[in-house]
Parts: structure tokens; C-alpha cells; sequence
């Protein structure tokens, strides 16, 4: 097993006044050529934004782009004509194949709205673009890990399926949990990032927003030193 830590405060950064940006693999003006992907996955944005703001209409084509809103909501309108908000508790892929335009506001004009946005390379190109959410309620299934998305030519039961060999793991859980993770795919690398609390991986403790990068790893165990929210991005590290 191979375990690269990536602390919060090493993350590249951006501050727009609307938008408050944390950049955990090179993106826009942030350019580190040691942290440019991790296997398939490519962005993982961590955005504040202010209410009422947002990104105007821009395209996007061959990704595979994952909203999950930490707080509050943003409205997605694109040009296949959805309009829809995701909130909290939500999760969205976006297909974004031979090409789509879109725009993401926050949905709210007096409430701040933070999600995670990430990109992941798919293993198809040139799909019809698509758009697909739905919601999650982990608090239910607290100390589990809970498959939000998974590969097309495998979904998993309840999930979201994209284009690639990838599989999203949320969980919420209390202190004192010991957790395995079995690797689905062999091969497939791990990119765990702490949303909330702190997690132990082997010798290494990890706070809010730090992330572990692993590799070569059949399976792992963590242990929650304090009540944690995680996401587990199981991904291949080459292009199919």
C-alpha cells in the first residue's frame, strides 16, 4: 500500500469575493505539476459561494462532472433545456460527452452555498450528454459507507452511474468507528477526502479537508478519532 497525504492547507486557492475556492489538484491560475490529477480524477473543487452568485453559461464536453452540495443548493440550467436545483443531501453527474452549456447559481439570495465539484476523465467520448441526481440520506445509514455512484457497465443498486470504472463512497460516521473498504475494481486507486472531522489511516491523522491518496491497496481500515463525513473515490489510474 502507497499513501500520498494531501493536507488541506496545501490546496491551491482562489478568492473572488463571491467565490471562495479551494483547489485540490492544479486548476485555473493554480498550477502545481506535481498535483495535476490523481489516475482518472481530475478536479475536486471546493467552493463557497456567495448567495445569489454563481458561474454564468459555460461549456463543458468528455467529463463526467459530480455535484455534491455541502451546504445549501446551486440552480443548474443547461442547454438541454433541465433546470434544477441540488441541495444538500443531493448528488448530480453531469455527462457532459459531445458537448453541453450550462450555468450553476447558488440557489439562494441570503444563504451561503458550499458543494464539492468534481471531474473525473470517462472511459466513453462523445457520449449524448445527460443529466441525472438524486438524494441521499446517509444520516439514516449512519457508520456505512453509502455508493452514490458507480460504473455504467456496473451500476451499483441505488446509485448514479457515470462513464468510467469509478465508484463515489459517502458515509457519516460517529468517533470510534473501525471501517474496511474493500477495492471493487483491482488496480483501482483510493482518494479519501474528510469533509468533516478526523479519520485515522494507519499512522497518519486526518482533519477536515485533508485527503490521502493510496494506491496498491486491496482493502483499507480507518478508524474515526472524532465524529467524521467522508467521501472514498475508488478510480482507475490509467485511461481504459
Amino acid at each position: 500500500m502507497n499513501i500520498q497525504v494531501r493536507k488541506a492547507l496545501a490546496r491551491g486557492t482562489a478568492d473572488h469575493g463571491w467565490l471562495k475556492a479551494n483547489f485540490s489538484f492544479s486548476f485555473a491560475h493554480y498550477f502545481n505539476p506535481e498535483n495535476i490529477q490523481f489516475g482518472m480524477l481530475r478536479v475536486l473543487n471546493d467552493d463557497t459561494i456567495a448567495p445569489g452568485m454563481g458561474f454564468g453559461t459555460h461549456p463543458h464536453d468528455n467529463m463526467e462532472i459530480i455535484t455534491i452540495p455541502l451546504a445549501g443548493g446551486l440552480r443548474h440550467r443547461d442547454s438541454m433545456g433541465n433546470e434544477k436545483v441540488v441541495s444538500y443531501g443531493e448528488v448530480q453527474v453531469m455527462s457532459a460527452g459531445t458537448g453541453i452549456q450550462h450555468s450553476e447559481m447558488n440557489a439562494s439570495s441570503t444563504e451561503i452555498a458550499k458543494t464539492l465539484q468534481i471531474w473525473v476523465f470517462p472511459n466513453q467520448q462523445n457520449v449524448r450528454p445527460n443529466k441525472k441526481k438524486k438524494a441521499f440520506d446517509l444520516e439514516s445509514q449512519q457508520n456505512e459507507w453509502v455508493t452514490v455512484i458507480s460504473p455504467n457497465t456496473q451500476p451499483a443498486e441505488g446509485s448514479i452511474w457515470i462513464y468510467q470504472d469509478c465508484f463515489f463512497s459517502l458515509g457519516v460516521f460517529d468517533a470510534n468507528q473501525v471501517m474496511n473498504y474493500q477495492t471493487k475494481i483491482a488496480g483501482n486507486g483510493l482518494y479519501l477526502f474528510v469533509i468533516e472531522g478526523e479519520v485515522q489511516l494507519q499512522d497518519q491523522v486526518l482533519g477536515k479537508r485533508d485527503a490521502a491518496e493510496i494506491t496498491a491497496a486491496a482493502s483499507i481500515d480507518l478508524k474515526t478519532t472524532a465524529a467524521a463525513t467522508l467521501l472514498l473515490i475508488e478510480v482507475p489510474m490509467h485511461h481504459n
